[in-house]
């Protein structure tokens, strides 16, 4: 049976919802029994049903389904055709679902997503973006890193963070021992936050071995010395906080054609962005980093990293476009503050997503690799360790191509 519930704190109109489930095993069928519920026209109407698998992602199913009825174009069916987004399994352990659902919602308001039409068992069905998805290679390209610059800014600047804060539950920001990071993350930070997200994935590692254990212990102290090291309130958002989407990677980047992207003059390329199970509050930095770090691709092909100049003018770019979305006022010197922070959070997307691969080798189902994804991802964060405390330096070791990379001019 069909029902209604509400992401939105009483702001928004409530979100359909589906009581089915999709499953993988019957993909056409289910995919097609879901739309029908918010098409049902479809079912019996003149036209085939047809239906896209995307296979960019390593933790979830993203189908499209078009309808092609007679007499229209390809663009008006590319128009009506809705996409859907079925959880893999588990992924609640490290994914808060109803504050997705919150984000995608608030995105949409604001023009920034597309409409969600309904969401079901383990899933989201959303209305579908025209338009080319990027790849590592394309991330490179000076007008569509300068696009995704503005359209970052626009995003951290128009998102209110307390639209999608909620309660968090104690227990999922307790640590191994009983505590979070610096005792007072709580109270001074919006909660959750990429802080309290990553303490949860933290306390869900498994621990049934004591190697287990003993890394357990070792990545909290980790956490807890980074947040030490980088927590303040240096950047753009209040108290240094912004609302970030914290995935964007290539796949999310969808570079929209001319017809649909409301270019100004001078603009000759638009992007937005999707998926938005990551979405939280976060340093704009870390955000910012994070996308870097996603110009390497799943191979981590470091050599494809921005080098200091090319960041830069990123972030001018960000910068302007934050400035022209927002009326709170940005320091004079926010451009150096920005390098600087951004340097400094470098090495933490390593250990975020190197966490989070620590938790999907124990619970996905998908053939991706994610053991070994971990190992090289924490590299990273412990790489970057090295170059700070000049341990590295020290030790008379070469630095590590992805070090290198970063300090290039």
């Amino acid at each position: 049976m069909d029902s209604h519930i509400d992401f939105s704190n009483g702001h928004r109109p409530q979100l359909r919802y589906i009581d089915l489930a999709f499953d993988n095993e019957s993909l056409d069928d289910s995919a097609r029994e879901l739309v029908y519920r918010i098409q049902p026209k479809w079912r019996d109407g003149p036209g085939k049903i047809e239906i896209v698998k995307f296979t960019d992602g390593i933790t979830n199913t993203l189908l499209k389904i078009a309808k092609h009825t007679p007499g229209l174009s390809e663009a008006e069916i590319d128009r009506d055709s809705v996409l859907l987004r079925a959880y893999g399994n588990h992924t609640e352990i490290i994914i808060d679902r109803d504050r997705e659902a919150r984000s995608h919602a608030l995105c949409a308001e604001r023009g920034l997503a597309p409409p969600l039409l309904a969401r079901f068992k383990n899933g989201l069905l959303y209305r579908f973006i025209i338009g080319q998805v990027c790849t590592p290679q394309d991330l490179i390209s000076e007008p569509i890193w300068r696009a995704v610059a503005k359209r970052l800014g626009e995003w951290h600047a128009r998102l209110p963070i307390a639209a999608v804060v909620g309660e968090e539950k104690r227990e999922a920001l307790n640590g191994v021992n009983g505590h979070h990071p610096s005792g007072s993350l709580a109270s001074r930070r919006p909660v959750p936050n990429i802080w309290s997200v990553m303490q949860k994935w933290v306390h869900a590692l498994p621990c049934d071995t004591p190697k287990k254990e003993a890394r357990k212990e070792l990545l909290q102290k980790e956490l807890d010395r980074s947040f030490d090291d980088l927590d303040n309130e240096r950047g753009p958002g209040a108290s240094g906080f912004v609302f970030g989407h914290c995935d964007l990677l290539s796949a999310n980047v969808i570079m929209l054609p001319p017809d649909c992207s409301s270019s100004k003059a001078g603009d000759s390329m638009r992007v937005s962005f999707i998926d938005y199970e990551y979405a939280t509050p976060c340093p704009a930095a870390f955000d910012i980093a994070n996308h870097f770090a996603e110009w390497g691709g799943y191979d981590c092909d470091y050599n494809m990293l921005p080098t200091r100049s090319m960041r830069r003018q990123f972030l001018q770019d960000y910068l302007r476009s934050y400035k022209a979305h927002s009326d709170a006022p940005v320091p004079n010197d926010m451009l150096d503050v920005l390098c600087d922070e951004v340097d400094r959070y470098r090495g933490m997307p390593g250990f975020y997503w190197g966490v989070w691969a620590l938790i999907q080798a124990t619970i996905s189902e998908i053939d991706f690799d994610y053991a070994s994804y971990a190992e090289v991802r924490l590299g990273e964060y412990y790489a970057w360790r090295a170059e700070e405390s000049g341990s590295r330096a020290q030790q008379g070791q070469d630095m590590p191509l992805r070090e290198r990379r970063w300090a290039e001019a």
